[in-house]
């Protein structure tokens, strides 16, 4: 059975799956799908399609120098049938699938090296010519920040990095907090105001002193 490579894309087209076209002049053409033969009659060039095999082989991405490659290539050279020579020719085609995997897998991992670096040193570049653009604290922001940092024991950079993420997701920062006002109707018929606090450590701290200071004035009461 004969696999033929699709050839527009490079995929291969199995028997009795895809699109034969016929030219005039006697000449076939393998399609693995109707996509391929769409962009072949539109007339483009493989090689500046992005999914194709004819743009990776050009952008380097696959190999195209390998002893392994050649055994790929198509001889139309009539050979008797020995039994043991087709034996032997199974064999060598999964040993050389084996090698072959093995080979792509070090040209990928050589292609992918420093590739971690590259982006970052990307990111740092990208981030110096836009600082401007960048969120900033002000000065009394800073300065709490910095008692903040003092009284946990921590370091000042680290809570500024978390404030300032905080403000670019639009979430209030664990160190400030906020607060919440709510509307209670008494059983009097008025309304009054409450004022609650979260997320802030000075909040927590605060219901903690007067959770103490009420059970010190249930202890002086009794």
């Amino acid at each position: 059975m004969r696999v033929d490579n699709c050839f527009f894309c490079g995929r291969p087209a199995w028997p009795s799956k895809g699109i034969t076209f016929m030219r005039n002049d006697g000449k076939s053409f393998r399609f693995c799908r109707s996509k391929c033969h769409k962009n072949f009659k539109m007339k483009r060039n493989p090689r500046k399609l992005k999914w194709t095999k004819a743009y990776r082989k050009n952008a380097g991405k696959e190999m195209t120098v390998d002893s392994t490659l050649q055994f790929a290539a198509r001889r139309n050279v009539p050979v008797r049938y020995d039994r043991e020579l087709f034996a032997k020719t199974l064999k060598a085609m999964e040993r050389i699938s084996e090698i072959k995997a093995r080979r792509e897998r070090i040209f990928y991992k050589k292609r992918m090296a420093g590739k971690r670096a590259r982006e970052v040193a990307t990111a740092r570049k990208l981030v110096a010519d836009n600082e401007h653009l960048l969120p900033r604290l002000r000065g009394s922001e800073k300065r709490r920040l910095a008692e903040l940092a003092a009284e946990r024991g921590v370091d000042v950079e680290g809570l500024e990095r978390e404030e300032l993420a905080a403000k670019a997701t639009g979430k209030k920062s664990k160190a400030f907090g906020g607060e919440v006002k709510r509307l209670r109707v008494r059983t009097d018929g008025g309304v009054e105001e409450i004022t609650e606090s979260f997320g802030g450590v000075m909040g927590e701290n605060d219901d903690e002193d007067d959770g103490f200071e009420d059970e010190d004035d249930e202890m002086d009461t009794d």
